[in-house]
């Protein structure tokens, strides 16, 4: 799962948000790019003004309880005139570059805080036709999509054009890759997710259609979803969706007001599906 997703629900808007009631506080306010306006006494989670630096995926597990206590100061504010403003105030981190470290493990290589946890359990890396192409560190390294970090350099019977992460089986520790960005092996079109959160405690309908991100800062995907009796989601795009990633997030917008999301936990990738009726 997201670590930023889950930071903020557990940690930022829980325990926080508890340690300043006990002090007595009514408000916290936080440097997230998002929004929240109240529109007949209930609370909605809108996008930033500027959508470049929006926040509002890794804030979708917040409620109405969460919202109704939350200030977000920098929402209706650019980037550019946030930094103008600490320029003219003579901040030290006026000319700080953006953060894009991992909550809580910051600006870090990613595959080496993983090592100190997870044992390395090297294994093939082969086409998805069976080919091998070399070999992995371990599957749980790379996500879909990726290409840096697999040290594959020119290959016999292969052009010289980059790999990526088409799919992993962990069960066979088996990476396999492809060439190209929009491998056809990266492409599904349909997802089911585990039970979802709703900001406004609900969703707007059993079945009903919006805008879609399965990535921080993706563009709006159209979409169709179908709300079951357990709580999960069955979601289906306007158009093939490129590297839809199990254990990530899926959130919901109507515009740019944040209605909630899940956890993905399985898509029709070709190879995902080849993955599951091999294991079936």
């Amino acid at each position: 799962p997201n670590p930023d997703v889950l930071c903020n629900r557990e940690i930022k808007f829980k325990h926080f948000l508890d340690a300043a009631r006990s002090l007595g506080a009514q408000y916290i306010a936080t440097g997230h790019y998002a929004r929240v306006e109240c529109v007949g006494g209930r609370y909605r989670l809108l996008r930033a003004i500027d959508r470049s630096k929006d926040q509002s995926y890794f804030l979708h597990q917040l409620g109405q309880a969460q919202l109704a206590a939350t200030r977000f100061p920098l929402g209706g504010m650019l980037k550019s005139d946030i930094r103008r403003i600490a320029i003219e105030a003579a901040l030290p981190t006026a000319a700080k570059k953006d953060s894009t470290g991992i909550c809580f493990i910051g600006e870090r290589d990613f595959r080496e805080f993983l090592a100190r946890y997870l044992p390395a359990r090297p294994g093939a890396m082969r086409t998805p036709d069976g080919r091998v192409i070399g070999e992995h560190p371990g599957v749980f390294y790379f996500t879909l999509g990726q290409r840096e970090g697999l040290s594959i350099g020119g290959v016999r019977g292969f052009p010289q054009a980059p790999w990526y992460v088409v799919g992993k089986d962990v069960e066979a520790n088996v990476l396999y890759v492809d060439q190209g960005s929009e491998s056809p092996w990266l492409r599904s079109q349909s997802l089911t997710s585990a039970p979802a959160h709703w900001i406004d405690g609900a969703p707007p309908a059993s079945r009903f259609s919006c805008t879609a991100q399965t990535r921080y800062r993706q563009a709006d995907e159209p979409c169709d979803v179908i709300f079951a009796e357990d709580g999960r989601l069955h979601v289906s795009f306007a158009r093939p969706q490129r590297a839809v990633t199990p254990g990530q997030s899926l959130v919901l917008y109507d515009g740019d007001r944040c209605l909630g999301g899940a956890v993905i936990d399985a898509t029709d990738a070709p190879l995902e599906l080849r993955i599951k009726a091999r294991a079936a």
